[in-house]
């Protein structure tokens, strides 16, 4: 229905919806073992059934104000995505993820979503906190909250289990006054 386009590359932002389950399913098979790493949605998207389920929740999440989910195409080929995890108008707070197949790391895809993101979020809906949480280990994660401005404002340790393994996760933010002054200092 529409595209945000992220760039010269032929990145396009769009929404990613239950009609487009096989498309999200085949994006993760290609994407599955990267991402696994350290997300479990490798996990959670296993076969035609799970991956129309997902989109199906996030988009009832949508319909009552909640969670989004968006995908990222480069020249019509869905290869990664980003989301609102957890979106609170009321309480002005989000959460947003992300996830990319390997072939198309390096680009700043996530962080040309992302930014997409946050300006609606908080120009848009008026979000006053967003937030981004990480497992330590995923360091490119970690670069991707940095160049979007955000602070690390601690570590939960040992707070999720990860293939059986107890992992720390970071919680980093970027509050409203900040994200605006920061976008009138970089146009």
């Amino acid at each position: 229905m529409f595209a945000t386009s992220l760039g010269d590359d032929g990145a396009e932002l769009r929404p990613l919806e239950p009609w487009q389950a096989e498309e999200f399913l085949a994006h993760m098979d290609r994407a599955r073992e990267f991402v696994d790493r350290h997300v479990r949605l490798g996990e959670v998207v296993f076969d035609l059934e799970s991956a129309r389920a997902m989109l199906v929740r996030y988009a009832q999440s949508q319909a009552a104000d909640g969670g989004r989910i968006y995908g990222i195409w480069v020249h019509d080929t869905l290869v990664g995505g980003v989301m609102f995890r957890l979106f609170d108008a009321v309480e002005g707070t989000c959460e947003v993820g992300c996830w990319l197949e390997p072939a198309a790391t390096g680009r700043g895809l996530v962080t040309r979503a992302v930014r997409v993101l946050v300006d609606w979020a908080v120009e848009r809906r008026g979000i006053h906190r967003v937030e981004w949480v990480v497992a330590s280990a995923n360091a490119p994660s970690i670069r991707t909250a940095e160049r979007l401005g955000m602070r690390r404002e601690g570590v939960l340790r040992e707070s999720s289990l990860h293939h059986g393994v107890r992992q720390d996760n970071e919680i980093w933010s970027v509050l409203a006054p900040e994200w605006s002054e920061r976008q009138r200092n970089t146009t």
